[in-house]
């Protein structure tokens, strides 16, 4: 595999990237992994690696770059489990980290790719966890000549009261949508579960739904608690077949 750290110029600094592409000669059909409220870690680089090794150019952004990197961050996230001060503050970052400037870092990040000489294709797919949910299908709206493969996986804030509620871009997707949940999360209860299926049902054409049983928030992290072998591999399955039919 070829790894690379890299920085990503935006209109509020450097959004530094970990990017991975196998060591052929490509070019590559590129993924974009939006990571969750934890933030970047050596377990996301893992999973990065695992995609690319399917053929893929990976890239990696730390969406809190306005605060810190990896090792600097407002929180830690050994502590939150133990440190309510910790988790609040990683709750805060969640939240300063708005769909707005996601979405326009999103646009920086496809300029790279489109840039990119070991990228073809220039449709790209995207993969979010938990807080991610949101970015997931606020970009896949946003940008929709250029997703055309988006999944989420136990992502939060999907819907919400906002005026910017992701759900209210529904019908603007023409991405391939995957929206997977664990069955028992208290960021994303039954009500809201069936709330998501009614809606992207009716006003996304190419939308699927799951409900991975017997898993908590988190399933598909290795080094998470609520790890779940055979869901987190049942959610790779999910991710290939996704990207494979998409591009």
């Amino acid at each position: 595999m070829e790894e690379e750290f890299i920085n990503i110029k935006t209109k509020d600094g450097l959004l530094d990237c970990f990017v991975v592409s196998p060591d052929e000669s490509g070019p590559f059909n590129a993924v974009i992994i939006y990571m969750d409220a934890p933030a970047i870690r050596e377990e996301l680089r893992d999973m990065a690696r695992r995609l690319a090794t399917s053929g893929y150019l990976v890239i990696l952004p730390n969406l809190f770059y306005r605060v810190g990197k990896e090792g600097s961050y407002p929180f830690t996230f050994s502590k939150i489990r133990e440190d309510k001060k910790h988790f609040q503050e990683m709750v805060k970052t969640m939240d300063d980290t708005t769909n707005n400037l996601v979405n326009d870092d999103s646009k920086y990040i496809l300029e790279y790719l489109d840039n990119n000489k070991k990228v073809k294709n220039k449709k790209y797919g995207i993969i979010g966890y938990c807080m991610s949910g949101q970015y997931i299908v606020t970009i896949a709206a946003n940008y929709p000549e250029k997703i055309c493969a988006a999944a989420s996986f136990y992502g939060v804030k999907i819907i919400t009261e906002e005026k910017d509620s992701p759900h209210l871009l529904a019908n603007q997707i023409k991405a391939n949508l995957y929206l997977g949940f664990a069955e028992h999360d208290t960021w994303v209860d039954e009500e809201k579960l069936k709330h998501i299926s009614e809606h992207f049902n009716l006003n996304t054409k190419n939308f699927r739904m799951e409900v991975y049983k017997n898993t908590e928030h988190g399933f598909a992290f290795p080094d998470r608690h609520t790890y779940d072998k055979n869901s987190a591999e049942k959610h790779w399955t999910r991710v290939n077949s996704l990207l494979k039919d998409s591009f």
